[in-house]
């Protein structure tokens, strides 16, 4: 389960879809509505906000904002609750980073296209994500992202 932090619009079509889905998972998870993920570490930033189900009903709204904007159509209906615009979660800069550089090396190695908008577009986050200086998340599971990048995209951005 991945639910980025990043801007929908990094996004490529696959980390969109499953952004989409993995996120309508984690709404079923915070309504009870599952037995399966209840400890997943990724919902931990929205199980710590005053109403977890509007925080996830937020994210989703932009996720599928995004799709709207490429012509895709994620069943709005499928949102429980009513996101809040004014709703805002923290996320650490340094968390951001980690997790744009992850997609950075994901996009690399399966959409060319897309990796290429990303290196073109300066770093942002999830409209719902308020970004403060900070350590990456306690939650995050840490990959060796160089061991991943077989393409040397990291190093390669890092010049630019």
């Amino acid at each position: 389960m991945r639910m980025w932090s990043v801007t929908p619009a990094a996004l490529d079509v696959k980390a969109l879809v499953a952004c989409w889905r993995e996120s309508l998972l984690a709404q079923a998870v915070l309504l009870g509505k599952t037995k399966g993920y209840v400890h997943h570490p990724q919902l931990t930033r929205f199980r710590e906000t005053a109403d977890s189900t509007v925080a996830i009903a937020t994210f989703l709204a932009y996720i599928a904002d995004e799709a709207d904007r490429r012509g895709y159509h994620f069943n709005r209906e499928r949102i429980v609750e009513t996101p809040n615009p004014q709703m805002s979660i923290d996320v650490s800069d340094e968390q951001l980073a980690y997790e744009w550089r992850l997609l950075m090396v994901k996009e690399s190695q399966r959409d060319a296209k897309a990796y290429r908008n990303m290196v073109a577009m300066p770093v942002g986050s999830n409209p719902l994500f308020h970004v403060v200086q900070g350590a990456i998340a306690p939650w995050e599971h840490v990959l060796d992202l160089n061991a991943l990048d077989g393409l040397g995209v990291l190093a390669s951005s890092e010049q630019h």
